[in-house]
């Protein structure tokens, strides 16, 4: 094992997406230098490392999909890939954390040692080192779920994950099959369907879509918006303001909900030419059962002659096709799965163990629980961002920093009261969850509608979602730590 000096605790951060940027920002605000930021790919931006398929952009506007401690001078209304990764880098260099990444690295454990009151972090490669404090910036949407379709081994063709794009295949030409219609495959589908001979688009179930509005900024705004950085984060606050608006749609019995289900059959009825394939796009379900999609470009390109929208699942796949679960076999020479993540599978690539090493998915048992989404009870000085729950709140980033501040302003405490571990309270926890569940349930997010969607666990709670917009959050990450945590002193 690496020897470290001793003196102030000594961090490490899992993942330099931008939850882990987020979290070495906060520390450094508060004095605390002594971090490393471990990540498995060769640069930062996590998902917007990862993900570099046709068309990958944000579905959330720039001035909110971003730090507020960093304004940027974005070329679009909702940035593309690219021009996200390069925001990245930007905040590495500005906030002087590039010193402190270490890329190609991946950590596979971390282990407390209850004596020493640290944990033992083991790297892919076999090297030990010993930090006091681990905080998993892992993320929610990381770990891509492949289908087990009976005859996916036999396909003969090219065949990839949305989140492992294969670029070096040509699709000129090339009949092809997306399956999916989540907000992947609604930004896929547009920027591939000029490029090919043929696109399938597999739908298991419609999703509710609103046109998402994104454009290039005109010089013009650019220019005001870098002279006058109050302008961005008036506009930040506005579109704060107008989530919430729309998230009263939640409401089953509300207005809003009725005023986003007419706004979406307006827009199919606008924009779908075909009535058979509007009635197959028009879910049965209410508004807010599952992720809202925000694309603008997916129902055009459904009215495209190449282009066929197939209203039901994948039953198997031959080595030249895929059949459907009507028995209907479509010829292909190129798979693409849009078939998202496992956002359930909490800290899926990270074995944590803590008091007397007991592992924390047994301790989940595949029920994911943290307080505040961010720390569980057994696990000292372990932090999580994107934790159970805490999906949603209109922008992830804003999230991101609220739990990246809960993390370094407990470890500023620990350094200043030489408290040697923060542990979470169990009957904090309890309470926690029994409120979260209850406003879960007021939502048609959580109600037992007729949709599928990505929050539940196999025990059927909802464990991705947080049921308020972003303020309440803030607020309570304010309030509640203090009442939370219990502290062991140093001897």
């Amino acid at each position: 094992m690496r020897r470290v000096r001793t003196g102030g605790p000594r961090v490490a951060i899992v993942g330099c997406g931008l939850g882990g940027i987020a979290t070495g920002v906060n520390l450094k605000r508060r004095g605390i230098d002594r971090f490393v930021i471990f990540e498995q790919s060769d640069g930062p931006g996590g998902t917007w490392w990862d993900n570099r398929y046709p068309g990958c952009e944000v579905d959330i506007p720039s001035h909110a999909y971003s730090f507020s401690f960093l304004p940027y001078d974005w070329s679009r209304t909702h940035a593309g890939q690219e021009e996200l990764q390069r925001y990245a880098e930007h905040a590495l260099d500005r906030f002087g954390l590039r010193r402190h990444c270490r890329f190609g690295t991946r950590v596979e454990s971390a282990t407390w040692d209850d004596a020493a009151g640290a944990y033992d972090v083991v790297l892919a490669d076999g090297e030990r080192e010993r930090f006091d404090v681990v905080i998993s910036c892992l993320g929610l949407l990381n770990h891509p779920r492949y289908p087990d379709w009976p005859g996916i081994e036999d396909f003969a063709g090219p065949r990839f994950h949305t989140a492992r794009w294969e670029h070096g295949h040509d699709l000129t030409g090339k009949r092809v099959a997306v399956v999916g219609t989540g907000s992947t495959a609604t930004q896929v589908v547009p920027a591939i369907a000029p490029q090919v001979e043929r696109l399938f688009v597999f739908q298991r179930q419609p999703g509710w879509i609103l046109p998402k509005g994104e454009r290039d900024f005109t010089p013009k705004e650019r220019a005001l918006y870098r002279r006058f950085p109050i302008l961005q984060k008036a506009r930040r606050l506005y579109h704060f303001y107008r989530f919430r608006q729309m998230f009263k749609g939640y409401d089953l019995n509300g207005r809003r909900q009725r005023a986003n289900l007419l706004a979406c059959r307006e827009y199919i009825r606008r924009t779908i030419d075909d009535p058979a394939l509007r009635e197959h796009l028009t879910p049965d379900y209410p508004w807010g059962c599952k992720r809202p999609v925000l694309a603008t470009g997916f129902y055009p390109a459904l009215n495209r002659d190449n282009v066929e929208l197939v209203p039901h699942a994948v039953a198997r796949i031959t080595p030249k096709g895929i059949v459907d679960e009507t028995g209907t076999e479509r010829e292909i020479d190129v798979l693409v799965m849009a078939t998202g993540f496992q956002p359930t599978n909490f800290l899926a690539s990270l074995e944590v163990r803590g008091i007397g090493g007991v592992r924390i998915h047994d301790r989940w048992d595949g029920d994911a629980t943290a307080f505040l989404g961010i720390t569980v009870p057994g696990f000292p000085n372990f932090f999580m961002l994107y934790g159970p729950n805490t999906n949603g709140g209109f922008s992830i980033i804003a999230q991101l920093e609220r739990q990246a501040e809960v993390a370094a302003s407990t470890i500023a405490r620990m350094r200043r009261r030489r408290v040697r571990a923060v542990d979470t309270k169990p009957d904090a926890l309890a309470r926690w969850v029994r409120w979260v569940d209850g406003q879960l349930h007021k939502n048609a997010s959580a109600m037992e509608a007729n949709c599928t969607n990505y929050y539940r666990s196999a025990s059927g709670r909802n464990v991705t979602q947080w049921p308020k917009p972003h303020g309440e959050y803030y607020l309570l990450t304010k309030l509640l730590p203090r009442f939370g945590f219990s502290e062991r002193r140093a001897r």
